[in-house]
């Protein structure tokens, strides 16, 4: 490879990691700025959460989808049609007058950011055969994925307080623009699998499935999780899946071949993604409750605490986590990054009413950002291992699935114990910050048990093949 290709391929990537923050700012950015969204279009509290929901919803639903149709009519083409989707849908949002054109577009932009995740980590992976490029490539990536939520809540607040909400959407138009445009000078075109056909009843099936599925764990603080409806919809998303793998052990061209999960190491990975997603996104939205309820910090202060881990993060996943990766391979970075996450985890689980940051807060934040900064490298490499190129667009939509619905399960679930607490702490007499920090350390310490597991399973079950410079990964 020459000089002049190596550089065309990392400017490829910064392109492809700008789509992928613009994707992954969203749900963060939005979040902040419910509040002026509620005011100015009228939403009730009922209402105003299918702003996030109609979002989810389709995102979620369609990534393995989005991931296939990669693989099987080109991924560049797919992921500019994500691009523009989600730019799109953005203008949309950005004009919404009324509480159903706003809900319609977010739908939209579900859709488009399901595609050109599910894509995205195909083509850098494409981009990067070379073992040493590759792990390289992964680590600006996962800083891409893992600090997009900490800036998208700075960038929320400057936004909507000095501009309106409306720009947090419009914003998305010229990046979006730029992204298009460039993507088409330095990508190439590539070829999907002449010949296949796409599995409609795998696609109606995994599709429908996914999309109960995520309406029932975003839904089911509200209906109960014990309700007939949240049940009702996990049991259809469960005969919907079996449906679904049924039709794949005996369809010609399946939309998802499950020998993929036969591959050790795509296995674990997977199942790993479910756990740690499942703690890392109770732990960012918790750990914003526990600064912005009980220590009384700001918006901006929140986004500023969050600081220190996503440096870290970025100083690991820009240099060092390549390096790391490179000398020892997956199993041991996979491992004890993970376990320095749960030690982080479990600090936060004994963080006091009265705590302070330098106390109380940076610690945890610290290990946090070290163990994510060593661990998602591995975990993303190890998941798209030993995978055919013909399917690397499945195989990124199978992780993508993988951490968005561990981390959406994840905080349902802990949100949901942590406030069964507190409610139990104030019925006992507790004061509100006392009753709010001691759902709070529930909440922790189950994610810092699921980050120990996710440990477990990468220190038990990776293969641990060490990584050599210029061999293919």
């Amino acid at each position: 490879m020459t000089a002049a290709e190596n550089r065309r391929r990392w400017w490829a990537l910064m392109v492809l990691c700008l789509g992928v923050l613009m994707i992954v700012l969203d749900t963060t950015i939005v979040n902040v700025a419910l509040p002026s969204i509620r005011t100015d279009l009228g939403f009730s509290e009922t209402s105003l959460v299918w702003v996030v929901n109609a979002y989810m919803l389709t995102f979620g639903g369609f990534l393995l989808l989005g991931g296939r149709l990669g693989d099987l009519y080109g991924h560049r083409r797919l992921f500019l049609a994500g691009i523009v989707l989600f730019t799109v849908a953005s203008l949309g949002c950005g004009l919404a007058q009324s509480q159903a054109m706003l809900i319609v577009a977010r739908s939209v932009q579900g859709l488009g950011g399901a595609v050109v995740s599910a894509v995205a980590l195909s083509l850098i992976m494409n981009l990067f055969p070379d073992a040493q490029g590759r792990a390289k490539a992964m680590g600006v990536y996962g800083f891409v994925c893992a600090a997009g939520g900490s800036i998208g809540v700075l960038l929320g607040g400057l936004l909507t307080g000095t501009m309106g909400w409306h720009w947090i959407f419009l914003v998305n138009l010229p990046i979006g623009a730029a992204v298009f445009v460039l993507c088409l000078m330095l990508i190439d075109a590539g070829t999907g699998q002449a010949g296949q056909k796409l599995d409609l009843g795998g696609a109606f099936t995994v599709t429908t499935a996914l999309m109960l599925a995520v309406y029932a764990v975003v839904n089911g603080n509200q209906a109960g999780w014990t309700s007939t409806q949240t049940l009702g919809l996990l049991v259809s998303a469960a005969v919907l899946l079996a449906m679904f793998l049924f039709i794949e052990s005996r369809a010609k061209s399946p939309l998802m071949p499950l020998s993929l999960f036969k591959l050790r190491n795509v296995a674990t990975a997977n199942v790993a993604g479910v756990l740690w997603a499942a703690a890392m996104f109770a732990w960012f939205f918790i750990s914003a409750l526990y600064m912005q309820l009980v220590l009384e910090y700001t918006p901006l202060q929140v986004g500023l605490a969050f600081l220190p881990a996503n440096l870290i993060m970025a100083a690991l996943s820009l240099g060092a986590s390549a390096k790391i990766v490179m000398r020892y391979g997956f199993r041991l970075p996979l491992a004890a990054g993970l376990g320095l996450a749960a030690a982080g985890l479990a600090l936060f689980a004994r963080a006091p009413v009265d705590g302070t940051f330098i106390a109380d807060v940076l610690p945890g934040m610290t290990l946090l950002g070290l163990g994510a900064g060593i661990a998602l490298n591995p975990m993303l490499m190890s998941a798209m291992s030993d995978v055919d190129p013909a399917d690397s667009g499945l195989a990124s939509g199978v992780v993508n699935t993988s951490f968005m619905m561990g981390g959406a399960l994840g905080l349902a679930v802990l949100a949901s114990m942590a406030a069964a607490r507190t409610e139990a702490l104030q019925g006992a007499g507790a004061a509100q910050a006392s009753a709010l920090t001691g759902g709070y350390h529930l909440a922790f310490a189950l994610g810092a048990l699921f980050a120990l597991a996710a440990a477990g399973l990468g220190a038990w079950f990776m293969r641990n093949a060490t990584v050599r410079a210029g061999a293919p990964a």
